[in-house]
C-alpha cells in the first residue's frame, strides 16, 4: 500500500499548495447530489450519501455545502442527470490506472479522459484490463501530528475494532478495512477521539510496481492531469516509489 499512500500524501500537498478547494467541493457536492438523487435524502439510512458526506467532511467541506446538494436533490425535477463510469488503462512505464468518472455527458468525458492519457504516454484500455490488479478497501488515513494515543495504543484499538492493516509512513497513519467494517472501524476510532484526513472505500492495489526518476515525473503530470478534469471523482493506481521521490 506504500505507493498508493505516497500518492495519496502528495494530494494532500498538491490540495494546499494549489488552493484547488473549490474544485474539490465541486466534486464532493456531485457526488453528494448524486447519492442523493439515487436513495433516500436521509444519510442514516442511505450508506452511499453517508460515506460521500464522510468523504466530504474528511476534506473539511462545509456542513452548508453538504447540505445544499442533499436540499438541490431533494428538489427533483429536470435536475442534473449523472452517471458513474470506470475508465480503465495504462500510464507510463505500464502502470494501472482507474478513473471513476461522474459525467452528465457519457461522449464527451470519454473522450477528453482518452486525450489525457494520450497526450501523457498512457493509453485508454477495454474494460476490466486493470481493475482485476486492485481490491476495494476501506481507508482511513490519520496524520501523526494529530493523534491523541501512542503508537501502541493506535495498533491495539485498530485491531479491536477489526482493522486489516496499518500502514506507518513519516507523516500519516493508514489503516486498511474491508468495506462492511469501514464504519465500524471509523466510528471506533472516532470515539477515542481521533480524526481522519481522508476516510474513503476505495481501490487499494494488490502488488506495485517500483518507479523512480523522470519516468515518475510523466505518472505524477498524468495523474494531475486525470484528477483536474471537472468529471473526474477519483484516480487509482499501482505504481510505488522511494521515500526520497515523494
Amino acid at each position: 500500500m506504500a505507493g498508493h499512500s505516497k500518492w495519496k500524501n502528495i494530494q494532500h500537498r498538491k490540495g494546499r499548495q494549489d488552493a484547488i478547494r473549490g474544485k474539490i467541493f465541486a466534486k464532493l457536492a456531485r457526488e453528494i447530489y448524486v447519492a442523493a438523487r439515487e436513495g433516500d435524502k436521509d444519510p442514516a439510512t442511505n450508506q452511499k450519501l453517508r460515506l460521500a458526506i464522510t468523504k466530504a467532511k474528511a476534506q473539511n467541506m462545509p456542513n452548508d455545502n453538504i447540505e445544499r446538494a442533499i436540499q438541490k436533490a431533494a428538489g427533483g425535477g429536470d435536475g442534473d442527470e449523472f452517471e458513474s463510469i470506470l475508465y480503465e488503462g495504462y500510464g507510463p512505464a505500464g502502470i494501472a490506472v482507474m478513473v471513476e468518472a461522474l459525467t452528465d455527458n457519457r461522449n464527451r468525458t470519454a473522450a477528453d479522459v482518452r486525450h489525457i492519457f494520450s497526450k501523457r504516454g498512457g493509453n485508454l484500455g477495454e474494460s476490466g484490463c486493470v481493475s482485476w490488479m486492485f481490491e476495494r478497501k476501506g481507508v482511513l488515513t490519520i496524520a501523526r501530528q494529530s493523534l491523541v494515543l501512542d503508537e501502541d495504543e493506535l495498533v491495539l484499538l485498530a485491531l479491536e475494532q477489526g482493522a486489516d492493516d496499518l500502514e506507518i509512513t513519516d507523516k500519516y497513519y493508514e489503516l486498511t478495512v474491508s468495506p462492511t467494517a469501514f464504519e465500524q472501524v471509523k466510528n471506533g476510532l472516532e470515539e477515542s477521539d481521533i480524526t481522519f484526513t481522508d476516510a474513503e472505500i476505495t481501490f487499494v492495489p494488490q502488488n506495485k510496481i517500483h518507479i523512480s526518476g523522470e519516468t515518475l515525473t510523466s505518472i505524477l503530470t498524468l495523474l494531475e492531469a486525470l484528477e483536474d478534469h471537472d468529471d473526474v471523482q477519483s484516480v487509482y493506481t499501482n505504481f510505488d516509489m522511494e521515500e526520497s521521490d515523494g
